[in-house]
């Protein structure tokens, strides 16, 4: 038998509870939360410079030679073709554009394959084919001071070498060329090529008529060449000489992100304690925004840094994962170096390699934060870099500021209704569902103004 007094005793409430005592206090509140806030290093890495009229002109001196830009390949099974128009980016085939020649030229290449190791050409070797890199890596190689041989350059899917055995004059292979992963190589014959100029009088004009490169001489950046005399003893002649400048130079024009807030006239009227909702609506909506400006710089097709880096900034890695060779071949390829900038996997990988080799990046205190660094230069993590799903990324290195022909980004401050530099929140009126609405706008690009201050660091594979 139970005791019915005890029971009672139990289940008697003492005290008021939590319960009915939560209803009466004031309770502590965050502000919002977002997790799509990332620390956006690019915006504050970039000089920032003001846009009149929202167009900003890149000025340049005249470039003699197009540059080395890479061929395009269509597939088949396991059968390469190369794209015929790409042809044009050989050099003795520049400005060329006839399409019956240039189909009749891809047609004559053949595909041949490599092993890891295997010798594409040898150096002193005849100089009787030029060669396509279909797909795969492979390392240049020349004999160094002390007879051992000499890594002086990498080439990957898209690059082409042996371009001067479309001269007329033989000549043998310079450097020594071997594959380092699996490769496929489209190779043209001299003597293939030959016999398709004999047939096409479109292309015997343009190998008889004057170079592609121009009749000025210009200097290693492809600039023509400003004659300077120097050395000279009595009163020789001095020579004549003027600075010319491109005919059309690239314009960049700002681009927009853009949104429209609303909030309802009731929400922002009754519910401001303890917090302002339209303030915490305008602060996260300008967060997306910054987040979605970021993500353009980095890879818009227009102006984003990934995809409007000069060809021979573009370098692949030795070996796959980003290595502190890689670091110090991308680093080196400009002066003053200001910031390297890689998705946080791929920080990481350089990590790994780093301990692996037994050396260590430096610590390195960048606006009050400590970031990793290599050769005293910053490497900020930016997630807006694109991780492919194989796992492989880029690596970005740029030189910043106009005073050092860098890399900038372009704003225009002084917008009507300006809430931040560059930003513009702008009240549009209230709906006759008492809706009220925001014109939430930021405008924006970025500028290369020569080629050497941005490079990138391809393929780096992230996982290994």
């Amino acid at each position: 038998m139970t005791d019915s007094h005890a029971d009672d005793d139990r289940t008697e409430q003492l005290s008021l509870g939590t319960a009915a005592a939560r209803n009466i206090a004031t309770t502590t509140k965050t502000p919002p939360q977002m997790q799509g806030i990332t620390s956006r290093w690019l915006l504050r890495a970039l000089p920032w410079v003001q846009t009149e009229g929202g167009t900003y002109r890149v000025n340049r001196r005249l470039t003699c030679t197009l540059g080395d830009g890479r061929v395009s390949f269509v597939t088949t099974g396991p059968r390469f073709r190369v794209v015929p128009p790409e042809l044009a980016e050989l050099p003795a085939l520049r400005g060329f554009d006839d399409a019956a020649a240039l189909e009749a030229l891809a047609d004559r290449f053949e595909q041949r394959d490599y092993g890891p190791g295997e010798v594409i050409a040898a150096a002193g070797a005849p100089l009787d084919r030029v060669c396509l890199m279909a797909h795969g890596k492979a390392g240049v190689y020349r004999v160094g001071e002390y007879g051992g041989d000499a890594a002086v350059g990498m080439l990957a899917d898209g690059d082409h070498f042996g371009d001067d055995a479309l001269e007329d004059a033989p000549s043998v292979w310079n450097d020594t060329v071997r594959a380092k992963t699996r490769c496929t190589v489209l190779a043209l014959r001299r003597a293939d090529f030959h016999e398709v100029a004999e047939r096409s009088e479109a292309l015997r004009a343009h190998l008889d008529g004057p170079g592609t490169r121009g009749s000025r001489p210009a200097n290693k950046y492809g600039e023509a060449d400003i004659a300077v005399a120097s050395g000279h003893a009595g009163e020789p002649d001095l020579p004549g000489t003027f600075v010319d400048y491109e005919a059309a130079p690239r314009e960049y024009e700002l681009s927009v992100a853009q949104t429209v807030l609303r909030v309802h006239t009731r929400v922002a009227d009754l519910y401001n304690q303890p917090m302002n909702q339209l303030e915490e609506q305008v602060r996260l909506t300008i967060e997306a925004l910054r987040e979605r400006q970021e993500h353009e710089l980095v890879n818009n097709r227009d102006f984003g840094l990934l995809h409007n880096a000069d060809l021979r900034q573009r370098i692949p890695t030795r070996s796959g994962p980003p290595t502190p060779d890689d670091l110090d071949e991308l680093i080196s390829r400009r002066r003053k170096t200001r910031v390297v900038l890689a998705h946080p996997r791929a920080i990481a990988a350089f990590g790994r390699e780093c301990s692996r080799r037994g050396v260590y990046p430096e610590s390195l205190d960048h606006d009050g934060h400590a970031v990793t660094g290599w050769r005293g230069i910053p490497i900020l993590p930016c997630d807006k870099i694109p991780v492919s799903a194989a796992g492989t990324s880029s690596i970005l290195a740029m030189r910043t500021g106009e005073d050092d022909q860098g890399v900038v980004g372009l704003h225009h401050v002084g917008l009507p209704d300006e809430y931040e530099p560059g930003l513009s929140v702008r009240f549009m009126g209230v709906s006759e569902k008492a809706i009220a609405s925001y014109l939430v706008s930021t405008y924006y690009s970025a500028a290369a103004l020569v080629p050497d201050a941005l490079g990138v660091l391809e393929n780096v594979e992230t996982g290994r």
